[in-house]
């Protein structure tokens, strides 16, 4: 059998898979299967050999194609409602590290929006016999028989939006806290609010935050006002501009300090509010104060800054992953909701 550098000479085509890079390298596919499932299990010299011939034909296995002959493979599914969505990007980016960090191989996968979809992405992952799911589902819009069947064959955890008690438990923010303490904050210091949303929002929590507000407002002893603008779908920004104009031109607002249903949201209105001329912040020449909720990754940099209640990324990242990575292992426990409070956090903007 001809050695690797006897064959330096020899034109190379594309190696396809395992058995082809095995009878080119001279290497047995036992051995070549067992280094890539953990480099340290083979000798020293039987790894060099490997990774020299790994160089010398720039082959790279196909980790998916792998783990369909495992019983239990390596790979976790996170699937998020939009990927575009900043809180979205942060939390799955949190996710996906924490999965690496534990040696798994993580894919995201975004729903777009669309039920249908979100079905479609589940069905898709059960052909890479994933270890587990990180679900983020639509919540009202989602299919839930399709969830329920997917939950009942696939370890899975859900976080941000809880539907009924489906999967291995539910991680996420307390969005009823969420509301009630800035709202709290905000009656404090000023004017009480009036609360600014969508009629027909896109996220379920919007539902539980407007709740919280008029709970807070009637427990504070004030009347509360809710501005619900029309929209529909995920441009959240632009919704609330085009809202806020309305509002603005129309003096919808009773009081001179805004909440809104989440940062996107409160960055369309301090746009509508630039465009109308009307100054928002804290000081003494400011028409308006606006808060958000959420901790949008962007809202440190909006004109003025914009106070909010942020998740607590890191915690609820923590917990989802460990919780499910957990299960994976075979330590499960009875089914959990984990809601995490969230973090006040003061700017200009009120």
């Amino acid at each position: 059998m001809q050695t690797i550098d006897e064959r330096a000479s020899v034109p190379e085509a594309r190696i396809k898979n395992m058995e082809e890079f095995s009878a080119i390298s001279g290497i047995s596919r036992p051995t070549v299967s067992k280094y890539f499932h953990d480099p340290e299990s083979v000798r020293q010299s039987t790894r060099k050999r490997i990774e020299k011939a790994l160089e010398r034909y720039d082959y790279r296995p196909n980790i998916f194609a792998m783990n369909q002959n495992r019983k239990l493979t390596k790979n976790v599914g996170i699937v998020v409602p939009l990927l575009a969505d900043p809180y979205f990007a942060e939390i799955a980016r949190n996710l996906e590290q924490r999965c690496i960090d534990a040696g798994y191989r993580p894919t995201l996968f975004s729903a777009h929006g669309d039920p249908d979809l979100e079905v479609e992405v589940l069905e898709n992952l059960r052909s890479l016999k994933p270890a587990g799911v990180l679900l983020a589902p639509l919540g009202r819009a989602s299919h839930r028989d399709a969830l329920a069947k997917f939950c009942d064959d696939v370890p899975t955890l859900i976080f941000d939006s809880s539907v009924d008690e489906m999967g291995i438990a539910f991680v996420g923010s307390d969005n009823f806290q969420f509301t009630s303490h800035i709202t709290d904050y905000l009656c404090r210091t000023g004017e009480p609010p009036c609360f600014f949303e969508m009629k027909t929002p896109a996220n379920p929590n919007a539902h539980r935050r407007r709740q919280a507000y008029l709970k807070a407002m009637e427990a504070f002893g004030h009347a509360p006002q809710v501005i619900s603008v029309d929209g529909e779908g995920w441009a959240f920004e632009e919704i609330g501009r085009l809202g806020g104009h309305e509002a603005l031109t129309n003096k919808q607002f009773s009081t001179n300090t805004i909440l809104c249903s989440n940062d996107r949201l409160a960055i369309g209105l301090l746009t509508a509010c630039y465009e109308q001329g009307v100054k928002v912040g804290r000081a003494p020449d400011c028409a308006i104060r606006v808060a958000g909720q959420d901790g949008h990754p962007n809202s440190r940099y909006t004109c003025p800054p914009l106070t909010t209640i942020s998740h607590d990324y890191d915690a609820v990242s923590k917990h989802a992953a460990e919780t499910l990575l957990e299960a994976i292992e075979g330590h499960v426990s009875p089914w959990k909701s984990t809601r995490l409070e969230g973090k006040l956090i003061l700017r200009d903007s009120a």
